[in-house]
């Protein structure tokens, strides 16, 4: 149950944290999308997730 509760507030904290970052990238044109996959791979990986992501959208589009 500990465990859960903890892999519950990741994924909370990772959403936040996603949506924090894109109020931030709105003015450059460089948000990233708030689904399951982006929100589990912020939550997991926590800030180096994010950055992985930012690179990826830069580096893709």
């Amino acid at each position: 149950m500990k465990n859960i509760m903890y892999f519950l507030r990741r994924i909370f904290i990772g959403g936040f944290l996603l949506y924090g970052y894109n109020l931030i990238a709105y003015k450059f044109n460089l948000i990233i999308p708030i689904n399951i996959f982006s929100i589990l791979i912020v939550a997991l990986l926590g800030a180096p997730g994010l950055f992985a992501l930012v690179l990826f959208k830069v580096s893709i589009f």
